[in-house]
């Protein structure tokens, strides 16, 4: 298929596919994700979709690069949902997170993004009425279920015990990722791990380092 003199790939449908099922992506993640031999390479297509109408980028945050997003014409073509995703500012930098973290699971454990399933993806199924809690991310690996939780602000005790029971019901295993020293929300996920031994915890910051080589 072609736009505007654009010929579209297998790799142009991948990296929309990818913006959509996690509503936005940094230029680094598609990089990543999609992937492309290097940063000059990703840049030069993600013009030609901007240009041909299928993705679109804006700052939302100062020091805080372009996000890309799917257009209406992109989730056409992806046979996606008709509605605009709403990007929440509130989340932005957990939404960035959350992709650096796909990417650890990716490259450095081996788990493929047909393995991983959004949050995003976990509500579509439900369709419409009361929205229950799910985790950040879904990973399959090993005939397993793990659920991913990125948390990087302090929740009540009683919500954070709730979303830990609810993924022990059903999943089966649960990483938590947290920011270094983070006090009372490190505090309470090490006392809910002595009720839930499912749980394992990560350091945000280990996960950003491992990762960092991938966006050169």
């Amino acid at each position: 298929m072609s736009e505007r003199g654009l010929q579209l790939t297998e790799r142009d449908y991948q990296v929309i596919r990818l913006v959509y099922r996690f509503r936005f992506c940094l230029g680094r993640h598609i990089k990543t994700l999609a992937p492309f031999s290097g940063a000059r390479a990703t840049d030069r297509r993600i013009k030609a979709l901007l240009e041909a109408g299928y993705l679109e980028r804006t700052k939302y945050l100062y020091g805080v690069p372009y996000l890309y997003t799917v257009t209406h014409k992109g989730r056409m073509l992806i046979g996606a949902n008709k509605r605009a995703d709403t990007i929440r500012v509130e989340r932005i930098h957990h939404d960035i997170c959350l992709l650096d973290c796909a990417v650890f699971f990716v490259c450095r454990h081996g788990v493929t993004l047909g393995d991983i399933v959004t949050e995003k993806e976990l509500h579509a199924r439900d369709g419409f009425g009361t929205r229950r809690h799910y985790p950040d991310f879904v990973l399959l690996k090993n005939g397993k279920k793990i659920a991913v939780e990125i948390e990087l602000t302090l929740k009540s005790k009683e919500r954070i015990y709730k979303n830990g029971q609810d993924n022990f019901m059903a999943y089966d295993s649960q990483i938590w990722i947290l920011q270094k020293d983070s006090g009372k929300l490190q505090n309470t996920i090490e006392q809910m791990k002595k009720e839930y031994p499912n749980i394992e915890i990560l350091a945000l910051e280990g996960v950003i380092e491992a990762v960092s080589e991938f966006y050169k």
